[in-house]
């Protein structure tokens, strides 16, 4: 092959592997949806995690959790809040269903019992639970439908005969295959020195508070002395200001700076509290006081700044302190080397 047509093929070699590249990000974007009672979250690998809640009353959810792939098994969890644990077991009943014995606050459904309830949920209105001594709580389902068909559109089952909205004769085969959980190498940073501790002074006239992932609405924090400095490599360090205050949260802006001049701080968009240990920053965001909805998100340093590496969320706040489950937007496999 002559130069000038190897060339040319490698060229569109190197577009169509970006295009590709590009499909496949598209293609595994996080997908988050609610819908009245209920909320969706699928992650990268294509896991979706549907969660549901009272309308009021006593506090109860259920979440169901489905894997990509052809002919996946559909999971169920139940649990239920409020000041007292349940007495003996819990009985759940739904449209023609009945489903009883089962034991603790969050109980699992087997395989038997989730296709006794599923159809059943998906035409009702809502499910009551009961346990000894007359307690009960009221699971609504409204929204339930319109989040599972995003969950089948996410997985591409719409139109298959596994969807669980809509359902048609499309093969199996068309389902979306669950991709594999990225693995992460974070690199663990190196010792603090001496003197590490008075960078903060020097490299804080350079920071451009403007660039900062968010607002720093806490004007007092804003100086040096409030900057901490964190090493990172032989040459880097990073610089954490605590300056984001609200009513339930503080968040940290964070920049990633040479250690001798220029300084170059650069900001980060991951933002709250690090953790040399594991080389992470994460971040905690409450809506509510109680903590009954939050987002969560983890980045690690790879040697050259933080790629994100775990999200989750919960966007309904239905009482349940420290939130009913974990419905994550993106996961990773975190493996650390020294």
């Amino acid at each position: 092959m002559k130069p000038a047509c190897l060339a040319a093929v490698l060229s569109f070699a190197a577009l169509s592997a970006s295009a590709a590249i590009a499909a496949g990000a598209a293609e595994t974007r996080p997908v988050s949806f609610s819908h009245n009672d209920w909320e969706l979250a699928c992650d990268n690998t294509r896991t979706c995690r549907a969660a549901g809640y009272q309308q009021d009353g006593e506090p109860v959810s259920m979440r169901i959790t489905r894997k990509a792939g052809p002919n996946t098994a559909v999971e169920i969890e139940l649990q239920t809040g409020g000041e007292e644990e349940p007495k003996g077991p819990l009985r759940v009943k739904v449209g023609k269903a009945t489903v009883s014995g089962l034991e603790g606050g969050s109980p699992s459904l087997d395989a038997s019992q989730v296709r006794a309830v599923l159809p059943e949920l998906l035409k009702s209105d809502d499910a009551t639970l009961t346990a000894g001594g007359g307690k009960k709580w009221v699971l609504s389902l409204s929204g339930l439908n319109a989040v599972l068909l995003k969950m089948d559109e996410a997985q591409g089952r719409v139109d298959t005969p596994g969807a669980l909205v809509r359902r048609g004769s499309k093969p199996e085969s068309a389902v979306l295959a669950a991709l594999p959980m990225p693995v992460f190498h974070a690199l663990k940073p190196v010792k603090s020195r001496p003197g590490d501790d008075a960078l903060a002074a020097r490299i804080f006239p350079s920071l451009k508070l403007s660039e900062a992932d968010g607002p720093c609405n806490n004007t007092d924090a804003v100086q040096a002395k409030s900057l901490q400095v964190h090493r990172l490599t032989d040459s880097k360090v990073l610089l954490s200001l605590e300056c984001s205050v609200g009513a339930y949260n503080s968040t940290s802006q964070l920049w990633i700076a040479n250690d001798k001049p220029p300084y170059s701080p650069s900001a980060l968009e991951a933002n709250g509290d690090f953790d040399d240990k594991d080389a992470s920053v994460s971040s905690v965001m409450k809506v509510r006081g109680i903590g009954d909805c939050v987002s969560t998100e983890t980045w690690h340093f790879d040697g050259r700044g933080f790629v994100r590496t775990g999200a989750t969320v919960d966007s309904l706040c239905r009482d349940f302190p420290g939130g009913a489950w974990n419905l994550p937007r993106h996961v990773s496999r975190v493996v650390t080397a020294p």
